[in-house]
């Protein structure tokens, strides 16, 4: 396609189905200037695309490359001491001054070098061969109404492109279109965070119609959106398409590395390629590790160079103190004219004589470090790692067919050095398979049965649990292990609370992210979520069918269909999700779902007996091991939803700061709840926790574990996988004390934080003096930290963190509880560099430093 004039025809307000007007006017001012916080993509068109030099699709993830590999290989090679030091012996041997032949010297180290380089070589050669695997793999991109394979280094922004089912993005994707209803996708993001939970993404419902190749190619539309970043949960952007501007979410984008399942195939234009995809853009460049060994090795050769120094030092001013003409067998007397280094040897000037002498004797002492040391560790190392590791039968997983698999040979040994384990919880230390256990309505408990985790407490007390009783009908669904005879099979007409017991259930089977998917039968139906704890409890499409019973007749079923209006997303800050729906007889209602705290903060008045109790049942529940939900409803007038839905829609289409405004937003609509109750849901341990963590307790290893759960449940749990006994002395830093929650109830802010961290400090303190009188004995029990997020963030305050350093170094076991993923950082990072020793850190949001 010739070029086309931007300024001759407007490309929004054309007809889908229109021709591009051709001329040949010159492409001078065809591309708008770009702004600083964003960049303009046209789909489907190169040619407009063209001027702008976007990257192309293909990476590499290498360390060298040709030109690189023997400036930036020798760099690397000559960091390490020794090698510098025979350099320097290298060069001195190619002087006069030197006693011994060079080749001595310098063909030793040209072998080192070249083992090493070869060694280099090897690893970045594998890490080049996946990389063109990864560029040569093929995938369908739309040329001339039709779907034509091409590799996917060959992937140009703005091109259009069909991925199937269990295919791989090759790049960020706008989501056009699927062949699922209501323009829905499931795709798996395990390659980015370890989730193998799949996430559902939908459409624009503008663009749901472009998925066969002939309508594709009339799409043509204009992207406005934020400059590449490595937030992987975050994009902002619009969506220009026939004079309207839609709003462009995370949900509409498709990342670099997950893959497509459930679906036949999706429609994507191509928004980010190669290294400014967002997946490429948190990937660090391949880093030069040291390891501690070879760090020890670079100071033990300084201090055998010192050694050598001082004794060469030594013998050349013995030389120069006890040289004398006399003795002529030492060929002193050289001749002016002689081409020798001692030609001009004037025994008499005896500085000279110490210089020289210093030079000669550390070129014939230069062995005292032997050149070969590093060579044999790096072979043993890649032996190691290539042919012990990768072979190890106990490392092998027989269920999943994975090996053990060393990607680099250079930290072999730290697997043995590791002092600190900072695991988080969830898929960590439990199974990440979710089962709806127990419930809270209305100030009345539900469910029947036992946890994992009250099991464990009942054998460390010594008290034998029976079973709960299981009605003979008792439903087994994968994710549902709840059994009540007072609610199962429309029993929840005859509670106090019918009612409530009803918006309980509308508002779980309405306020989530899950689809379902297959035939209408609960044997035959299986429901796809973003999270196991949402599918335990069930993307919402614009309309919802529920089926209900009827509130007073028995037996009498209904589908009634709900309007999705507005979703108000979870995220870790937000702590909580909210959904706007218009029922059929007009009704506006905010259901929303969160964590205790938020939710009771942003309820309305008159509820205190009812949140007393829930906080009782919340504690009995996260005394089990449960993880909790709080739901609660609002109902909305049509003039108040309105005028807010106004300013929900601005927020949304904002290209500047949205994720802030769309929280700003949510706060002036999530308020005045009316509590409904709480869900209470049972994540198993993995199999064979406990006694790991055993294990790794008696090799001396100390355990963190940061989690995000209540500090009662993180307790028990901790119980449960042995990480805490009653043998132990734990000292808890909370923040629920009577003196925070007097001054949280007057609602000052700057009060409240002053006063807080003055409760750390104090508390800090007392148990560092305590934990010091216990270590100072000779039979003090084993100690256990246990601090919350509230306290954790003033904690980790300059002024303080000094203080929590020395008591959690001084405990085996720390546990941090209602920790952000900033704060995992955060504490990873202080210990690591704080008490500098060798930590090994798991889980999502724990960076692996």
């Amino acid at each position: 396609m010739s070029g086309w004039n931007r300024s001759s025809r407007p490309r929004l307000g054309r007809n889908s189905n229109s021709q591009p007007e051709r001329t040949s006017t010159v492409r001078l001012g065809r591309v708008q200037p770009q702004a600083p916080g964003h960049r303009t993509i046209f789909c489907n068109d190169r040619e407009a695309n063209l001027p702008v030099r976007f990257p192309g699709n293909s990476i590499s993830t290498t360390k060298y490359n040709f030109f690189t590999f023997l400036p930036k290989g020798l760099f690397e090679q000559f960091r390490r001491v020794a090698n510098l030091y025979f350099l320097t012996i290298s060069i001195l041997s190619t002087t006069p001054i030197s006693p011994v032949h060079p080749v001595t010297n310098v063909v030793p180290l040209s072998l080192v070098l070249f083992v090493s380089l070869v060694k280099e070589a090897f690893e970045d050669w594998k890490r080049f061969q996946n990389d063109m695997t990864i560029n040569n793999n093929s995938v369908d991109v739309l040329q001339d109404q039709k779907w034509e394979s091409i590799p996917w280094k060959k992937l140009q922004v703005g091109d259009i492109v069909r991925i199937k089912k269990n295919g791989f993005f090759p790049a960020d994707l706008l989501f056009l279109a699927s062949t699922n209803p209501d323009g829905v996708c499931y795709i798996e993001t395990a390659n980015l965070d370890g989730e193998t939970n799949l996430k559902i993404r939908k459409a624009l419902e503008k663009t749901w119609d472009y998925l066969t190749p002939e309508k594709a190619s009339e799409f043509k539309g204009e992207v406005q959106c934020e400059q590449p970043n490595n937030s992987l949960y975050t994009f902002t952007g619009n969506l220009i398409i026939d004079k309207q501007t839609l709003p462009l979410t995370p949900n509409e984008l498709m990342l670099r590395g997950c893959s497509l399942r459930n679906t036949e195939y999706m429609v994507g234009a191509v928004i980010f390629t190669g290294h400014e995809t967002k997946v490429m853009m948190n990937a660090m460049n391949v880093p030069s590790k040291r390891s501690t060994l070879e760090r020890k090795l670079d100071k033990l050769i300084l201090a055998l160079f010192a050694t050598l120094f001082m004794m060469c030092l030594i013998g050349a001013i013995s030389s120069g103190v006890f040289i004398n003409r006399k003795y002529y067998y030492l060929g002193l007397r050289g001749k002016k004219n002689e081409d020798s280094a001692y030609s001009s040897f004037d025994p008499d000037n005896r500085f000279l004589v110490i210089i020289l002498t210093m030079f000669t004797l550390i070129t014939l002492y230069s062995t005292i470090i032997p050149i070969s040391l590093y060579v044999s560790i790096e072979m043993i190392k890649f032996i190691q790692s290539t042919q012990y590791i990768n072979n190890d039968l106990r490392m092998y997983h027989v269920e999943s067919n994975t090996p053990a698999l060393a990607r680099t040979s250079n930290l072999n040994e730290e697997l043995g050095q590791v002092e600190y384990i900072f695991s988080d919880k969830t898929g960590t230390l439990t199974r990440n398979l979710m089962e709806f256990f127990k419930c809270s309505i209305g100030g009345e408990v539900y469910g029947t049965g036992i946890t994992e985790i009250e099991r464990g407490v009942a054998q460390r007390n010594g008290i034998k649990l029976d079973e709960g009783y299981k009605s003979a009908n008792t439903a087994h669904e994968k994710g549902f292990n709840f059994d009540d005879a007072k609610l199962m099979r429309g029993a929840w007409r005859n509670e106090p609370n019918p009612d409530l017991c009803k918006e309980f259930f509308r508002c779980l089977a309405i306020c989530h992210t899950v689809l379902p998917e297959g035939e209408e039968t609960p044997e035959k139906i299986t429901y796809q979520a973003a999270s196991p704890d949402e599918s335990a409890l069930t993307y919402t499409p614009t309309t919802i069918y529920v089926r209900e019973s009827h509130i007073e007749k028995v037996g009498k079923i209904q589908d009634v269909s709900y309007e999705i209006l507005n979703v108000l997303e979870f995220n870790s800050t937000r702590k909580r999700q909210s959904v706007v729906c218009r029922y059929p007889d007009g009704r506006l209602v905010l259901y929303c779902k969160g964590a205790d705290n938020v939710i009771y903060e942003r309820l309305a008045d008159g509820q205190d007996d009812l949140k007393k109790v829930s906080r009782e049942h919340l504690e009995l529940f996260g005394s089990s091991g449960l993880r909790t939900l709080c739901l609660a409803y609002r109902d909305l007038s049509p003039d108040i939803y309105e005028s807010w839905n106004e300013k929900f829609i601005q927020a949304k289409s904002s290209l500047r700061d949205r994720e802030k405004k769309l929280d700003e937003v949510a706060e002036l609509i999530e308020k005045d709840l009316i509590f409904i109750g709480c869900t209470a849901i049972e994540d198993k341990l993995q199999e064979g926790v406990p006694n790991c963590i055993e294990t790794l307790s008696r090799a001396g290893i100390k355990i963190w574990v940061l989690t995000g759960d209540k500090m009662e449940t993180a307790i028990n749990i901790a119980y449960a996988c042995n990480l805490i006994n009653n043998e132990m002395k734990q000292f808890i830093i909370s923040s629920e004390t009577d003196v925070i929650r007097e001054v949280e109830n007057r609602g000052d802010q700057v009060e409240i934080a002053r006063v807080i961290k003055e409760e750390v400090k104090k508390q800090l303190r007392r148990c560092l003096e305590e934990a010091q009188n216990y270590l100072h004995t000779v039979t003090g029990p084993k100690l256990a930290l246990v601090i919350d997020g509230k306290c954790l963030m003033y904690a980790l305050d300059p002024s303080l963190r000094v203080t929590l350093l020395n008591l959690s170094l001084n405990c085996n076991s720390v546990v941090c509880c209602r920790v952000s993923p900033l704060q995992k950082a955060q504490v990873t990072s202080m210990v690591k560099k704080g008490a500098r020793k060798i930590t090994l850190s798991i889980g999502d949001g724990v960076p692996m430093m």
